[in-house]
Order: C-alpha cells, then sequence, then structure tokens
C-alpha cells in the first residue's frame, strides 16, 4: 500500500466498517423496497425470531406487512434464498433453513449477526475460525515478507499507538492483519480474511469509546511483536504471537 494512498484507502475502509455495523446506514442506502424486506426479513431470521424449519409468512402477508406488491416480496425472498436463509416449496410455503446452511461469508448475514444484542456464539465461532488460519498466515509471511513490507507493517503498529479514536484504531489494526494476510501470498486467506475482520471490527465498534485507549499501548505492542518475528524471519514466533493478540482482542471484546 503506498504512501499517497493510505490516507484514501483508510477513509474507505472506516466507511465500510461504519457501514457494515450501522443497519440505519445500510437501510439508508436501500434503493428499493425489496432492499428494505430483505432487510427486514433477514434480521428478524438471524435474531430467532423465525426459528430452523419454520414458515415465514406467506406472500399476501408479507405485502400487507411491508405494504409492498407481491413482485417485490418474491424478489426479496430470491434474495434471501440465494444467501442460504431460506427455501420454497411449491404447495407448501417458504421456511428457514438451518444456520448451518446460511451463507456466513455474504456481507448482509454477517451484519445481522453483528446487530445483535448478545452475539456470543458468533463471537466464539469468529475466534476459532481466526485461530485456525491467522497464525497460519502469520508463519507463511515470516518466509516471504521482504524490508518494504516490514516497514509498512511497524508503520501500522505505529498507527495503532498513536490512534486519537475508536475509529482510527480499527482501521488500524484491520490495516495491519490485512497486510499479513496479504503477505502471506495466499489468495483464499487474503480473501477469507477480508471478510472475517470486517465483520469482527464492526463488533469492536460497538464497544465504549474508552475502552480502546486503555487498552490501545499493549495492543499495539502485541502487534510489534508479530511485526518483529515476522521481520526477523522467525514462523514459530509470529504464529505464537498472532494467537496471542487474537486470543487478548477476544477477552477484551467478551469483557
Amino acid at each position: 500500500m503506498g504512501n499517497n494512498d493510505a490516507p484514501e484507502n483508510r477513509d474507505w475502509l472506516r466507511h465500510a466498517i461504519m457501514t457494515l455495523v450501522s443497519p440505519g446506514a445500510r437501510l439508508e442506502r436501500a434503493s428499493n423496497h425489496t432492499n428494505f424486506v430483505v432487510e427486514q426479513i433477514g434480521r428478524a431470521i438471524v435474531a430467532g425470531e423465525y426459528p430452523a424449519e419454520s414458515m415465514i409468512p406467506l406472500d399476501p402477508d408479507l405485502c400487507e406487512m411491508f405494504d409492498v406488491s407481491r413482485t417485490v416480496v418474491r424478489e426479496a425472498k430470491k434474495t434471501l434464498a440465494a444467501k442460504g436463509l431460506i427455501q420454497s416449496k411449491a404447495k407448501v410455503g417458504t421456511h428457514v433453513r438451518p444456520a448451518a446452511e446460511w451463507n456466513l461469508f455474504d456481507e448482509d448475514v454477517l451484519r445481522w449477526h453483528t446487530s445483535m444484542k448478545n452475539p456470543g456464539r458468533f463471537y466464539e465461532e469468529l475466534l476459532e475460525i481466526r485461530l485456525i488460519f491467522e497464525p497460519a498466515a502469520a508463519s507463511q509471511a515470516a518466509r516471504r515478507a521482504n524490508d518494504a513490507e516490514c516497514t509498512h507493517l511497524f508503520g501500522l503498529c505505529d498507527a495503532l499507538a498513536d490512534a486519537r479514536s475508536r475509529a482510527d484504531f480499527v482501521v488500524a489494526d484491520y490495516e495491519f492483519h490485512q497486510q499479513v494476510l496479504s503477505l502471506s501470498d495466499n489468495r483464499f486467506l487474503q480473501s477469507l480474511g477480508h471478510i472475517v475482520q470486517t465483520a469482527l471490527y464492526s463488533l469492536f465498534l460497538k464497544e465504549a469509546e474508552a475502552s480502546f485507549l486503555d487498552a490501545r499501548a499493549e495492543v499495539a505492542g502485541n502487534h510489534r511483536l508479530i511485526a518483529k518475528a515476522i521481520c526477523n524471519g522467525q514462523p514459530a514466533e509470529a504464529h505464537d504471537a498472532m494467537a496471542h493478540v487474537i486470543r487478548e482482542g477476544h477477552l477484551r471484546a467478551a469483557g
């Protein structure tokens, strides 16, 4: 990431994360009634208002509920079906699919999870998947990082330490982890990491504004240990340092 592009990229990233975490922001972007219906039904399903295998209201009832046409309802159901949330059967109706069959890497499905009042299990599942791929990515990065990339990595540690707002802190943290994933030179890790990290940090943005100030120095220091291990070509140390950062972050968010 070049220095000239950094401010613009950070502004874009901040906007993307804030849009993901804020249902209101997304609703303001809705360009038609279909998006509105998708939003309302999707959030209700993820929140458990319609349990697995239960039936959602019939089309005429949905039309009346949302004051929309049947065409809008049908399009909304197609979108929700594509996300794996529902399945329609002729002469039977539309039922909610088990949560294990939902597309958790869909931006809306992730956002609906982060908007839940008590996303405890979601937190735990994010922790598990991060511990599977991020330490491995750090280990790979330690085998490949060059001097310029290391300079950028340490610069992101400085950005963490110097953050003056929660949004700046979250963006710097996000960029650091994305840089490590990029240094792994594995496109699957990069793509997977982008989705998971964005969902995770949308949750972090809900924390108290002062909480990041209390932990800022410690978090920056722990990230420097990752950067140091990567830049010293120490795969095992980079793996363990990344795992430590992930676990510590989870404990702060849960506490």
